[in-house]
């Protein structure tokens, strides 16, 4: 296999020059700057564009397909989808999109106010509304709900690493017994379009609160609704995650399941990254595991026969 190239500057330079042809002839294009340390797939263009490379064929393959998603996706959600200014290839077989800036910070920088919960419940309606089969026709991957009962009892393995680390009291983990796992099991039928990565770098927030943006639309799936809740629990804390999901009219079960795997998930990764396993850095995982076990009105699981004793329990 061919190993494919590094982007450089300059390579990010050369291809910028040749799309932005509106500054003046003699200046070296705008500055460029890769939005992550060390990073080279995604740059900074000047104060108004962002430029995405993919490093291989199939993250080529999933750019391509976002172009489309976002157009699917745009009309139906209350905050900004990225529009493409310019796509192509910049390598043999390896696709670019340069995209406009969403103006504004991350949820790492900013807090999400009360209105910001309404944008993120419009966003969670919105991706409800997207017809499924056209995501699936654009070539959007179906995927089965994850086993929460299985992720427990991982979640209880990487506990007992913590406890050794003073990271973590295992006994928290025992409010989600095994048959509560199992009545917290996703529906059939419950299938919808899932961005599944709103992590905080993901979500564009202005100083005032507002959600104004979602960003990276390449790892969504057809699948769990309970795993974009579940995003938004490490993103903002988990009640303002349920507090959005219950403005988006989904019930105890799918909002409790949603807790449920960002905590089991929070505490895996934590594990993962003391043992230098994680590509996240450890104040990071430390804080989305604080925001995952913040605590809710709505912690312990009874019977869930149905939406509407799940309304009412809510």
């Amino acid at each position: 296999m061919t190993q494919a190239p590094t982007p450089t500057a300059d390579t990010v330079r050369r291809l910028v020059r040749s799309l932005l042809k509106d500054g003046p002839p003699d200046s070296g294009g705008p500055e460029v700057r890769p939005v992550a340390e060390g990073g080279h797939c995604t740059w900074w263009i000047g104060a108004r564009h962002v430029l995405r490379l993919a490093g291989d064929r199939e993250a080529s393959v999933r750019r391509r397909r976002e172009l489309r998603l976002r157009d699917l996706i745009r009309p139906l959600v209350p905050v900004v989808v990225p529009a493409s200014v310019a796509q192509g290839e910049w390598a043999p077989g390896l696709a670019y999109t340069l995209d406009t800036k969403v103006p504004g910070g991350s949820a790492e920088e900013h807090e999400v106010s009360a209105v910001g919960e309404a944008d993120l419940a419009g966003l969670l309606t919105g991706l409800r509304e997207v017809p499924v089969r056209q995501a699936e026709a654009l070539g959007v991957p179906r995927v089965a709900p994850r086993s929460l009962e299985a992720l427990r009892r991982e979640a209880g393995r990487a506990a007992e690493r913590l406890r050794a680390a003073d990271e973590f009291d295992p006994a928290r983990l025992q409010q989600l017994t095994s048959p509560a796992a199992v009545q917290l099991a996703a529906q059939p039928g419950s299938a919808v379009l899932v961005h599944h990565a709103l992590t905080g770098d993901h979500l564009v927030i202005s100083a005032d609160g507002r959600v104004r943006g979602v960003l990276d639309w390449t790892g969504t799936i057809v699948g769990d609704p309970a795993e974009d809740i579940a995003g938004l629990a490490l993103a903002v804390g988990s009640p303002a995650a349920v507090r959005a999901a219950t403005l988006a009219g989904y019930g105890a079960r799918p909002c409790l399941r949603g807790l449920w795997l960002a905590r089991c998930d929070t505490v895996i990764r934590l594990s993962a990254g003391l043992d230098g396993r994680a590509a996240e850095p450890l104040p990071l995982l430390r804080t989305r595991l604080r925001r995952a076990w913040e605590a809710i009105l709505l912690e312990r699981v009874t019977e869930l026969r149905d939406e509407e004793t799940d309304d009412a329990e809510l």
